[in-house]
């Protein structure tokens, strides 16, 4: 897709004011087909990156070339760097969910069950680097329509808040999106001053809706968010969706209080974003969206509160249409390449909008200079606009297509056949137009025959409305299935095919297709894959990612596919592109059985949240590949005797011990630092810096059976051989042989060493232990693997001696102990 964009124009829809040139430049890298090529060993698939350059607007700079390779150990930027404090508020609402869980524990623990101290006290090392809060990784049925969850701050509701203002008397004053500039723009001062007025102080007699809200209610003001008011006006064609969003009951009579509130749909849930009615003026006059009819205040209020969702009214700066839509439905995106859609393109159009779905269209621009530019027909390249009506018209004997466009500026319309003062509507009968609601205004609004259409329109975006966003039981329904997860760089940012070294670490999810479509061998679903809160963050930097998701047949058996399964197999079905837009959606039909899918972005250590919804028109059971945490360790040996022939190496050990621990030959912690530094120093296919004395106390918790504290020569030997093994593991993974182990082998590793950990906790551990460089050493390899066998003991020991404690599964009390 060549970007698009669309700039209001002074003394057009935007009436910009002296001194400011509004903008709203959208643009987005070029569609990234995927391309296959073959591959030495057979199964090598390659993702084609856009091969331009993005120009301009928030859109990600794509890689230049085909065959790329990951980056050189270069920290890749991200919001989380860019924005230093926000770590810190991870931390602390890791903190407060994560303390009231190790209290409850405490109780649990009995006297004689052996606890290290480091296992509580060290739990809190952590915290700061976890990148999100725990999720449970098992899909979620989408959200009933009439549940919303109230965002504002205090907690409240919007009746409660605004039962409080009248009995106080005053008018509700926004705290989380003040009257300030602050909430206007974040790179930016306004280049002129604003001042925030509340409609009556704007005009006399203010009315929430005037005449029921309609698609004329939408003029563009001086921002550059065009796409969202070609969603609003798709909006008020239908009116249950409409209602949903902008709930009817308000207005500014006897009870006015000076608060509204709007509903939309985000990632899974319906949110109720409560707003003052303090709006941005110029010479008195609003300054962003607002009706054609000066009084009428629902479409001004709604971009308000579209804007307090994403952080600021800059924010909304530049778009796709089909995103907006899918906020205002919960619905799911498909877009179509108009000069290659497919013969019954009319029919799919005519069925969307029967079935309620909200469509958009625009023209490509290829270069910048083409924004905005005007054609000789009077249509707007890189412009947003609404599909609104589409039927067939008696013409000199003949049925002709039809198509009816909307700009949101309110004005400019096409000029060529079947526009509104066309010589072709002179043939048709009063009745006829009048059926069609066809109208010689400058409203913004037009027809044009459908051929017409084709040739000047290059982008159709459709978002069909799914089974939460309708109330009444239609044939039009989808089964939808929700996962939702994160993309971390060193342990689940692996990228897309191309790196093969790393894809194979993103996360997988597992779809079992069981029922054909009606009378047909294949199953049917749309997979729609969506990066989530990029918008709202980026006042910290953050872009939208190029994104995308192959599919893969499963192969017989449950787990995490490993790097040799992509090395030698070929995907079954993908997104056609690997493109910066927030969802990615494409529809699929494949045979009955169990598939694969790996959602990614482009390039690897790119850091995000996802949502991935499967819509499938029979039900699709899914489930994700990482869910099961389990641990299988052989049984600790007991330390055996005193051998009546010693080894070589236990003769210099047993040297070591003696001279270190005297005649008891017992070692304290500080001790046994010094024995294992000096040993492992001398190590040279290994990176190592030092074994600190927390870890050597852990070491010595692990194996003391005695519980005096120290570590015998006898338990030493034992840790010895499974330092031996823990070594040998640390050299397989280290494919490089640098000395150290890349994070994103870390899956492997563990696994060899009897951890099979779910994406969640491998995050954790990776941001615990390794490096800028998404490099492990051995030393924090082995403070990794005591903790994790410290807390695998540990909880065999309560799980026996506390029946409570079953309540608890393994995979959350590692969480527990990785973070104490």
């Amino acid at each position: 897709m060549t970007g698009f964009s669309c700039v209001g124009q002074k003394g057009r829809a935007c009436r910009g004011y002296k001194g400011y040139t509004p903008s709203c430049s959208l643009r987005f890298a070029p569609l990234a087909p995927h391309t296959l090529k073959s591959a030495a060993r057979g199964g090598g698939e390659r993702c084609q990156a856009p091969r331009r350059p993005v120009t301009a607007g928030w859109a990600q700079q794509p890689c230049p070339g085909e065959d790329l390779a990951p980056p050189r150990h270069s920290r890749p930027s991200s919001w989380r760097g860019q924005a230093g404090r926000l770590p810190s508020l991870f931390a602390f609402r890791v903190f407060i969910v994560l303390l009231p869980r190790c209290l409850e524990l405490l109780p649990l623990l009995s006297p004689s069950t052996l606890v290290p101290l480091s296992l509580i006290s060290s739990c809190f090392s952590l915290v700061g680097a976890m990148p999100y809060l725990f999720r449970d990784s098992k899909p979620r049925p989408p959200p009933l329509p009439r549940e919303a969850r109230a965002t504002h701050s205090s907690g409240k509701a919007y009746e409660e808040l605004k039962q409080e203002c009248l009995r106080r008397g005053s008018l509700f004053e926004d705290p989380d999106f003040p009257a300030s500039d602050a909430s206007l723009f974040f790179s930016e001062k306004p280049p002129v001053p604003f001042i925030w007025k509340r409609p009556g102080d704007i005009v006399k007699d203010p009315k929430f809706i005037l005449g029921g809200a309609t698609r004329t209610d939408i003029c563009q003001g001086d921002l550059g968010d065009c796409w969202l008011l070609a969603a609003i006006a798709s909006l008020t064609l239908n009116e249950k969706t409409l209602a949903r969003v902008v709930p009817l009951d308000q207005n500014f009579g006897p009870d006015y209080a000076g608060i509204f509130h709007f509903q939309f749909w985000q990632h899974n849930e319906w949110l109720d974003v409560v707003i003052d009615d303090r709006l941005p003026t110029f010479k008195g006059r609003l300054v962003f969206l607002h009706s054609a009819e000066h009084n009428e205040f629902w479409s001004a209020l709604l971009e308000k509160a579209y804007a307090k969702l994403n952080g600021s009214y800059e924010a909304l700066k530049g778009g796709s249409t089909i995103e907006a839509m899918e906020d205002f439905t919960g619905g799911v995106g498909e877009m179509y390449e108009v000069k290659t859609a497919p013969d019954n393109f009319y029919e799919i159009l005519e069925k969307a909008l029967k079935r309620c779905s909200m469509v958009g269209c625009s023209i490509d621009t290829s270069s910048a200079a083409e924004s905005e530019a005007k054609t000789p027909f009077g249509l707007i390249k890189g412009h947003a606009y609404s599909v609104t009506g589409i039927d067939e018209v008696s013409y000199r004997g003949q049925k002709v297509q039809l198509i009816r466009i909307r700009n949101p500026w309110g004005q400019v319309e096409w000029n060529g056949p079947w526009s509104d003062n066309s010589l072709e509507w002179r043939l048709v009968s009063p009745s006829e137009q009048k059926r069609l609601s066809q109208t010689a205004l400058d409203d913004g609004e037009f027809w044009m025959k459908f051929e017409d259409f084709k040739v000047h329109f290059d982008k159709v975006e459709i978002c069909n409305l799914t089974p939460d966003a309708l109330e009444d039981s239609t044939a039009h329904k989808w089964e939808v299935t929700i996962h939702e997860g994160s993309w971390v760089r060193g342990s689940t940012a692996g990228g897309c095919r191309n790196f093969i070294d790393t894809f194979w670490t993103n996360p997988q999810i597992k779809m079992h297709l069981t029922e054909t479509d009606d009378g047909q061998d294949d199953c049917t679903f749309i997979a729609a894959l969506m990066q989530k809160d990029r918008r709202k963050l980026r006042k910290f930097g953050a872009e939208m990612l190029s994104i995308g998701y192959s599919i893969y047949e499963s192969p017989s058996g449950d787990g995490h596919l490993n790097k040799d399964f992509f090395r030698y197999h070929a995907s079954k079905a993908r997104s056609k592109t690997y493109i910066n837009l927030r969802e990615v959606s494409n529809r699929f039909k494949l045979p009955p059985g169990d598939y694969i899918l790996v959602p990614t972005t482009f390039e690897p250590h790119q850091e995000a949240d996802f949502c991935l919804r499967i819509f499938s028109e029979k039900k699709a059971i899914t489930e994700d590949l990482d869910e099961n945490v389990a641990i299988d360790l052989p049984e600790p040996p007991n330390p055996s005797p005193q051998a009546t022939e010693e080894t070589e190496e236990e003769k210099q050990f047993r040297a070591l011990f003696e001279k270190i621990s005297g005649e008891d030959m017992e070692v304290s912690a500080e001790e046994l630092e010094y024995v294992l530094n000096a040993v492992l120093k001398n190590k040279k296919d290994i990176k190592f810096k030092k074994l600190s004395l927390i870890s050597c106390r852990n070491i010595i918790s692990l194996m003391d059976t005695s519980g005096n504290g120290t570590l015998e020569f006898s338990e030493f030997k034992v840790f010895w051989e499974k330092l031996k093994k823990w070594i040998n593991i640390f050299l397989l993974f280290d494919s490089d042989k640098s000395g150290s182990m890349s994070s994103y082998e870390l899956r492997s590793a563990l696994k060899a060493a009897g951890y099979q950990l779910n994406n969640y906790l491998l995050q954790l551990i990776v941001l615990r232990y390794s490096d800028e460089q998404f490099q492990i050493e051995f030393d924090d390899f082995l403070n990794c693997l005591i903790r994790l066998e410290n807390a695998s003991r540990v909880f065999q020991a309560l799980s026996v001696k506390n029946k409570e404690f079953i309540n608890l599964n393994i995979g959350e009390f590692i969480n527990l102990a990785m973070n104490i």
